[in-house]
């Protein structure tokens, strides 16, 4: 993974982290699940890709880190959303290679529901996340890392 993909920052602060030394950190401390997931979003000219982690410490809240990236605009829904798909994989697949840390799951912001477009994208990404040895989930289950993705695409 490129230098720059491994940059991120708190939510809520301004400092760029090395992902797998702040994982390290967070992770050698207390009992925490992470938790993995990518939103995006089109603006005029470009797309935003959101990719983050949480911590979750159970009944202890979470905290999160996170990575903005912002690509040429793309207007094809499968690729936009394939592309989540992609982030959340090479992070998780990084976290594993390179923290041995294997994450508790990866969030997928898709719908169950067939009446979303997302939903076109439900069966690919899970078998392809599967296929990996990850677990995923996605709507209407409690997505952290794809609502705290989304809150920061805005």
């Amino acid at each position: 993974m490129e230098e720059s993909h491994r940059k991120f920052t708190v939510m809520g602060g301004l400092l760029k982290h090395d992902v797998c030394d702040y994982i390290t950190a967070m992770t050698s401390e207390s009992e925490v699940q992470v938790h993995v997931g990518c939103d995006s979003q089109n603006h005029k000219r470009h797309t935003v890709y959101v990719t983050t982690v949480v911590f979750r410490f159970p009944n202890n809240g979470a905290h999160v880190i996170y990575r903005r990236e912002r690509v040429p605009k793309i207007l094809d829904m499968w690729t936009k959303l394939w592309g989540e798909t992609e982030r959340s994989v090479a992070l998780a697949n990084l976290i594993l290679e390179e923290c041995n840390l294997r994450v508790h799951q990866i969030d997928l912001d898709f719908n169950s529901d067939s009446k979303y477009a997302s939903h076109k994208l439900v069966s690919a990404s899970s078998g392809y996340i599967s296929s990996l040895g990850f677990n995923s989930k996605v709507k209407p289950e409690l997505l952290m890392a794809a609502w705290a993705a989304n809150v920061l695409c805005q």
